[in-house]
């Protein structure tokens, strides 16, 4: 899978995108890219450059994806300024994250810290999901709220408090 596979899934989910050239001035694909590189770096233990190559994407993307996050295929970053993927979070297959949506720590937890989001889930934006929970397959967040417990495989999230709608 890959590049590849990440570029048909971005033009599948924007209607926006007309040419894969224009899918070049996408910043979540590039932050991907530059992602992959430092990752493999940090698996390498080669930690200080896998965190400067995460913040030359960051500075140039806007998007900050911690070098220790794993990363399925297919996930497309839109609009992606002021997002944040921790360093033990964990993200599956197919999954679409909009702007500002943070996936971190709550600042109280060691070890895995951060979340775990299943495949085929759809994070709206300014979304927060802290601490070291699980959100199961097929699920949406809506825009702006906040998932501090697991959730369940095919559920809708909505406000501040993150409850579970469907």
């Amino acid at each position: 899978m890959g590049i590849r596979y990440l570029a048909r899934f971005i033009r599948k989910n924007d209607p926006a995108i007309r040419s894969n050239i224009e899918l070049l001035l996408y910043q979540g694909l590039w932050a991907i890219i530059f992602h992959r590189i430092a990752h493999q770096l940090y698996k390498m233990q080669f930690f200080l450059l896998s965190r400067f190559i995460s913040q030359i994407s960051r500075f140039f993307t806007g998007i900050e994806i911690h070098p220790g996050a794993i990363i399925g295929n297919g996930v497309f970053i839109d609009h992606g300024a002021g997002v944040v993927i921790g360093e033990t979070c964990e993200i599956g297959d197919n999954v679409v994250i909009y702007q500002g949506v943070t996936l971190g720590g709550t600042g109280k937890d060691t070890g895995k810290r951060h979340p775990t989001i299943e495949n085929n889930v759809i994070i709206g934006a300014g979304t927060a999901v802290l601490g070291p929970i699980k959100v199961g397959r097929g699920s949406k967040l809506g825009a702006g709220t906040v998932v501090l417990r697991d959730v369940p495989p095919n559920s809708t999230v909505v406000g501040e408090r993150g409850r579970v709608v469907k």
